[in-house]
């Protein structure tokens, strides 16, 4: 029985984040475009990103009209973005006990970096953890990354 308990326990943990990465592709100093808003794994990464001397950006904001003279917002990229980043993430739940020596809050996202003038996924990452061992993981990707 012990045994099965410690095989289905690695099975559940050993699942819980799938990264793909081009090592060496990402050129510090750049400008990136991030989404604005979000909840944490977004404002982790513009924190992450700011900190290590990128010039993140959320675009522009324009108010235009659709054909039913409906009000649309869209954003503009700025043109001399080199990267994006694309964040899609569920809300946080506190897990007090599960993620107790790590941040008490359990983070469900999928983050894609790509090159934006050639269109390549430099990383692709589909996650969910704790939030302290998901910010250390985003630390240690984007070092991979980093030239």
């Amino acid at each position: 029985m012990r045994a099965f308990v410690f095989f289905l326990s690695c099975l559940v943990l050993a699942g819980c984040n799938s990264i793909y990465i081009k090592p060496h592709t990402l050129d510090r100093g750049s400008m990136v475009y991030v989404q604005r808003g979000g909840y944490s794994m977004k404002r982790s990464i513009k924190q992450a990103m700011t900190e290590r001397g990128y010039n993140v950006h959320v675009g522009t904001l324009r108010n235009e009209k659709d054909s039913d003279d409906l009000d649309i917002q869209t954003f503009d990229v700025p043109r001399n973005a080199k990267y994006t980043v694309y964040v899609k993430e569920r809300t946080e739940f506190l897990r007090p006990i599960w993620c107790a020596f790590n941040g008490f809050w359990w983070w469900n996202f999928s983050v894609s970096i790509t090159e934006k003038s050639t269109g390549h996924e430099i990383m692709s990452w589909r996650g969910r953890g704790c939030q302290n061992s998901s910010i250390r993981k985003l630390n240690s990707i984007l070092d991979e990354l980093e030239k």
